[in-house]
């Protein structure tokens, strides 16, 4: 897979084509992505995915949105279904204010569009004028064809990044799998804390996660910690430390890393989030602490050995 972040420097004379923010990359945007990719390959050309970043909802509106996936996340996602060449397209006033028309002709010059495969309600443009029957009037005069792919429902109803970040967000980790196809993840940097997990016979790994992510509600999480390729049981804190800092505003991520002893500052550390055990809990003494974290450590093991 190969990842750019201009369309100026790709220049493609055939293939096909989906555009999407495809944040979080879910089990509906899995499927847009097998029918372009199964297509494209069919045909002997290359499968082009487009995603904007910033959001373009963060953009145009009011409210910051956090994302569930970096750009690099998002590529290596779209990657490992089988994309060839992901286009994390710059998203600002400029590109918003461009008709469907103008648009269209950009990527057909440089992506050489023979097919074009959207989401059920995906449009583009100026006041989001490009619609799919737009879109397909356009396909006929500039030489590509269009499809339109149904979306992917549960119980719950159709599935959206706009439902993951709300799960996330209230800490509802397995129930946003379900729709992810797989664990919620944060990768991040081991960086120094203040070390009172040491002090207390319980070393945690503080992981610097990007501010512009969802990130599950304050509490105590079941998790995976994925460090050098391997894979351990982890008991991850989310929160404030309200014991000892309970005025701190932001969040910090913690993982009691289980059976493990290295030292891993400074390396990157994915947390793959499995299970919310408990809200985050202020404690009268750091006896009572240990021995709670000592309960969630069992329960980590309990719940990860049949994940």
């Amino acid at each position: 897979m190969r990842h750019y972040r201009s369309l100026a420097d790709v220049s493609l004379q055939n293939s096909w084509l989906t555009i999407g923010v495809f944040d979080g990359v879910h089990r509906g945007h899995q499927k847009i992505i097998s029918q372009l990719t199964v297509g494209a390959h069919a045909n002997g050309v290359t499968a082009v995915a487009l995603t904007f970043w910033p959001h373009p909802a963060g953009v145009l509106g009011k409210d910051e949105i956090k994302s569930l996936t970096t750009p690099d996340e998002r590529a290596d996602l779209l990657g490992s279904f089988g994309v060839d060449i992901v286009l994390t397209h710059p998203f600002d006033s400029e590109i918003a204010n461009l008709s469907a028309r103008e648009f269209m002709a950009r990527l057909k010059e440089h992506l050489g569009i023979s097919h074009l495969l959207m989401g059920y309600d995906f449009a583009l443009g100026k006041s989001r004028e490009g619609d799919a029957t737009r879109l397909t009037e356009l396909g006929r005069e500039m030489g590509y064809t269009t499809e339109v792919i149904a979306a992917v429902s549960d119980e719950s109803g159709v599935i959206s990044s706009t439902e993951i970040r709300k799960l996330i967000s209230v800490g509802g980790v397995s129930d946003a799998a379900k729709l992810l196809g797989r664990n919620y993840g944060l990768r991040g940097p081991v960086i120094h804390g203040d070390g009172r997990g040491q002090k207390i016979g319980i070393p945690t790994a503080n992981i610097e996660y990007p501010k512009d992510k969802v990130i599950p509600a304050n509490g105590i999480y079941a998790a995976w910690a994925w460090v050098d390729d391997r894979k351990y049981m982890s008991a991850v804190n989310i929160g404030i430390n309200p014991t000892f800092t309970p005025d701190k505003q932001t969040p910090n991520v913690e993982a009691y890393i289980l059976d493990f002893d290295q030292d891993i500052y400074g390396q990157d550390v994915k947390i793959e989030f499995v299970s919310r055990l408990r809200d985050e809990l202020k404690f009268d003494s750091v006896k009572a602490l240990v021995e709670q974290i000592q309960k969630d450590i069992a329960k980590v093991r309990e719940v990860l050995r049949t994940a």
